[in-house]
């Protein structure tokens, strides 16, 4: 845990020095600074800390103490997640259909339908009236020759 402490102190650190160190040159999404058990690489985006240690010519890295066990408890949460849904599927368990409206809720939507259809009409007609009335005053007029 003092370890974990550490590094991410180290880590926060560096976060803070990164900022006057892009302003020289552009720095990729991962930041690397020497620890004393190897090295701690910050993503610049996420702010997780990794630990990474040189082994065989290679780099290895792993996720902080903190990170880890968080990973695993989502781990944990979507394996018992699929195993449920994969039970629901072999016992034949299909998702809740929605509720179908009721009779009460249909006429209900209806009359607001017809009462809506109404108006709308009421208004086209009003337009159909004041369109002939236009066009009756017009045949009235003398017509220029």
């Amino acid at each position: 845990m003092r370890q974990a402490v550490a590094i991410l102190a180290v880590g926060l650190g560096f976060g803070l020095i990164a900022p006057a160190a892009a302003q020289e040159a552009s720095p990729g999404r991962y930041s690397m600074q020497k620890s004393e058990t190897g090295l701690a690489r910050l993503d610049t985006e996420t702010g997780e800390v990794t630990l990474c240690q040189e082994k065989g010519g290679e780099l290895i890295c792993r996720m902080a103490a903190d990170e880890r066990a968080a990973f695993e408890r989502e781990l944990d949460l979507l394996t018992s997640r699929i195993e449920a849904l994969e039970k629901a599927v072999e016992s034949g368990e299909t998702a809740a259909e929605p509720a179908l409206p009721d009779d009460e809720e249909i006429d209900r939507a209806m009359s607001i339908m017809e009462r809506m259809m109404r108006k709308f009409m009421g208004i086209v007609k009003e337009f159909e009236d004041k369109g002939s009335d236009s066009a009756d005053e017009g045949e009235n007029l003398p017509q220029k020759t």
